[in-house]
């Protein structure tokens, strides 16, 4: 099993999640890649993916949802994902997230999470004090998520 995340980011915010949650991943062979290059050979049955996000007019940015479907024509069966956004915290917002793992599902991804929000101070940032680390904490739990889910699939 191998990790990609791959994020779109207009500031780096989005690309210091995607890092931040690469470190928790460190015992996969996890790579980060900007959306822009993301390739359907780069993932493959048994893989993890994560696909992040900044909130871009209530939802995912183009160039991800344009990855997303470059991914979903070929189909993601066998794949464990997660999605998740960088969002500012308002009471009103959009949900990239959740919009990235409905994505995901619908490409025939398993996913193995709940959308997952991180926060930003105003639109171009930077992040919240301890949102890297959540990140790490969170691709931590990714981890052990997906071993489990690769060990129950093969038995």
């Amino acid at each position: 099993m191998k990790a990609l995340i791959v994020y779109d980011s207009g500031f780096g915010n989005t690309k210091s999640i995607a890092e931040a949650i690469a470190t928790g991943l460190a015992s996969l062979d996890a790579k980060v890649l900007p959306v822009g290059q993301l390739r359907p050979d780069d993932i493959s049955s048994g893989d993890l993916l994560v696909v992040g996000s900044p909130i871009n007019g209530w939802r995912p940015t183009q160039k991800t949802m344009e990855a997303l479907s470059r991914l979903g024509s070929r189909g993601l069966a066998g794949v464990v994902a997660a999605g998740f956004d960088t969002r500012v915290k308002l009471f009103i917002h959009g949900d990239a997230a959740k919009k990235i793992t409905k994505t995901l599902k619908e490409a025939g991804a398993s996913t193995i999470s709940k959308p997952m929000a991180f926060y930003v101070k105003g639109t171009e940032g930077p992040l919240l004090d301890g949102e890297t680390s959540r990140a790490t904490a969170w691709g931590e739990e990714l981890l052990s998520i997906a071993k489990e889910y690769g060990t129950q699939r093969s038995a």
